[in-house]
């Protein structure tokens, strides 16, 4: 077996691998496969949610794996979300128990809220939520999944694209605090004053799209394809990819990136065995535009909207 990532304790005790596979859009067979080969190659945190539509695929490539004796569930970190559509109090156990039946699973590692705009609830089915946004007021929801961990269906709650300000508000607010707050983290959009923020408060950030989703017929992004990125590549005898992933370690967040091959899969997860100089982290940070890949824009006109914020 692959050795392991190396793990980092949350501000309730648990402890999450410092790398995970992401699934956003691994859809059926692909998603199976790809859990299953991540947990051969060493991963031990995946991270899906409701709107991806895979919870059943990646719940059974993790059952298959413990069936095998390769994993027990206590050695695998599952992460998945609450879906705009179940911000209401009420449906937010509902919608938890349906995760956990998808995952074939008794209980969720870490729950993270998706978005902190809600959708008007029209049925379990409308999983995308239609373009009718709810005013559930996110605290009132976050409410309703702290009693999650109450019964035990839950082991951590967090957060996902919320903004400082709207965390801090959680925080002011919580019986249980918030433990990690994923958001759109790379190179182009680094996020270090949002990194240093949660810091400060015991969040750990976890960085989806940490590769921002390259397009290699457009050679882009060029943090992975420019001549900068190729030569750090070359000084440490890595590819560009690991480069990326390891400078997101190195700020502090934890990188998930998605692949449903398994020599890509492999490859993401070869970033422990090198550091990145201080120099060359200064280069790596020279990449950041501010500029985000996933907008939301269809949330935009909410009150709850987290992107007006500076971080």
């Amino acid at each position: 077996m692959n050795s392991l990532a190396p793990k980092i304790k949350l501000s309730n005790g648990q402890a999450i691998p410092s790398i995970g596979l992401g699934t956003w859009r691994s859809r059926e067979s692909d998603a199976e496969r790809a859990v299953k080969d991540a947990i051969d190659v060493g991963y031990r945190h995946i991270d899906t949610a409701f709107v991806y539509e895979n919870e059943d695929e990646v719940g059974r490539a993790i059952n298959a794996k413990i069936a095998e004796g390769i994993i027990k569930r206590e050695d695998i970190f599952v992460v998945t979300k609450l879906g705009g559509i179940h911000h209401d109090p009420q449906l937010v156990e509902h919608a938890c128990r349906k995760s956990l039946s998808n995952l074939g699973l008794v209980y969720i590692d870490l729950y993270l809220m998706h978005f902190p705009v809600g959708q008007v609830y029209k049925g379990d089915e409308n999983v995308h939520g239609t373009a009718e946004l709810s005013d559930v007021d996110y605290l009132d929801t976050w409410h309703a999944m702290e009693k999650l961990v109450d019964v035990g269906l839950v082991r951590g709650i967090g957060l996902s694209n919320f903004n400082a300000e709207q965390t801090e508000r959680v925080i002011q607010n919580c019986r249980i605090r918030p433990l990690v707050n994923q958001v759109e983290c790379h190179p182009g959009f680094n996020q270090k004053k949002l990194i240093a923020f949660s810091r400060h408060h015991n969040i750990v950030i976890t960085a989806y799209c940490p590769l921002a989703r390259p397009k290699p017929d457009q050679q882009w992004p060029p943090f992975l394809y420019d001549e900068t990125a190729k030569k750090l590549a070359q000084k440490y005898q890595k590819t560009t990819t690991q480069i990326c992933l390891r400078y997101l370690l190195q700020l502090g967040t934890i990188p998930i990136p998605k692949s449903v091959t398994k020599n890509r899969i492999e490859e993401n997860f070869a970033i422990f065995d090198f550091e990145l100089r201080d120099e060359d982290m200064n280069i790596m940070d020279g990449y950041h535009t501010g500029r985000r890949l996933v907008p939301f824009l269809a949330m935009s006109r909410h009150k709850y909207f987290p992107f007006n914020s500076e971080f």
